[in-house]
C-alpha cells in the first residue's frame, strides 16, 4: 500500500466513525489539521532516523498515526490511557494496514516506569501541556541522544524559562524552536526539539499526574 493510499483510508475512518475522539473529522479539513501538521515534524532530523518512537497522549492518533505511515522502518507506540481512545486507534490501524504501530493503554509513567524505560529515539507530543511537564514525562523514555519533540503554538517566554530551570533535573536540554507552517492559513506553530542530555534522573517518572500538578521549574 502507497503512502498516501494509507493516508486517506486513515482519513475516512476519521471522518466515518462516530466515535474518533476528535473534532476535526471532515476529510479536506482533517488533511490539513492533522495530517499536514503532523507531517510537520519530519523537518528534525533526527525524525526521520528513528526507529523507535512514543507518542504521548496520542488521543486520536495524531502525530503518531501519519508518522508511521510516512516512517515504515520505525515502530510508532501510541501511549494513551483512555480506553476509547485507544479502540478507535487500533481500528484506524487496522483499517489503514499500519504494520508498525500499536496501542500502549497506559499512562506515560506507567511505560516508562516498565518496559519503556529509555528504550526510544524519539518521543512526540501534539497534547496541550507546558514545556516542563512534556520534558519529564519524555525524559524516562528516551535513550540517551534521544529526542522530544512537542508541537506547540505561539512561543511562551515564561514557559520556556520554565523549562531551563527544570532541565537539568530532567537531563534534558533544548535544542532548537522550529517555526512551521503546515498548511495555509495556519500560524503560530512551533516544534520545540529538547535532547535527552544523560541518564535519566532516579526520581523520574514521579507517580501519574505529578508532573503536570507540580511542574519542576515552576517559580
Amino acid at each position: 500500500m502507497r503512502d498516501d493510499d494509507a493516508i486517506e483510508r486513515l482519513l475516512a475512518v476519521l471522518a466515518a466513525d462516530p466515535e474518533a475522539p476528535s473534532s476535526v473529522t471532515d476529510i479536506a479539513r482533517a488533511r490539513d489539521v492533522h495530517i499536514a501538521d503532523s507531517l510537520s515534524g519530519l523537518a528534525v532530523a533526527e525524525l526521520a532516523a528513528a526507529r523507535r518512537i512514543a507518542d504521548i497522549g496520542s488521543g486520536a492518533g495524531f502525530p503518531g498515526l501519519p508518522l508511521a505511515i510516512a516512517l515504515a522502518n520505525a515502530q510508532v507506540d501510541l501511549i494513551e490511557a483512555t480506553g476509547r481512545k485507544c479502540a478507535f486507534m487500533d481500528r484506524a490501524i487496522a483499517a489503514a494496514g499500519i504494520a508498525n504501530a500499536r496501542t500502549l493503554a497506559h499512562r506515560s509513567e506507567e511505560v516508562a516506569a516498565g518496559e519503556g524505560r529509555e528504550s526510544y529515539d524519539i518521543v512526540t507530543v501534539r497534547a496541550v501541556g507546558r514545556l516542563s511537564t512534556l520534558a519529564e514525562l519524555a525524559s524516562p523514555l528516551l535513550r540517551e541522544g534521544g529526542v522530544l519533540i512537542a508541537w506547540k503554538g505561539k512561543r511562551d517566554p515564561g514557559e520556556e524559562a520554565e523549562f531551563a530551570r527544570a532541565a537539568d533535573a530532567l537531563a534534558m536540554e533544548s535544542l532548537e524552536v522550529l517555526a512551521v507552517g503546515p498548511y495555509a492559513g495556519s500560524r503560530n506553530r512551533h516544534l520545540h526539539t529538547i535532547r535527552k542530555s544523560g541518564p535519566t534522573p532516579a526520581n523520574l517518572p514521579r507517580r501519574p499526574g505529578i508532573a503536570k500538578k507540580r511542574p519542576l521549574g515552576a517559580a
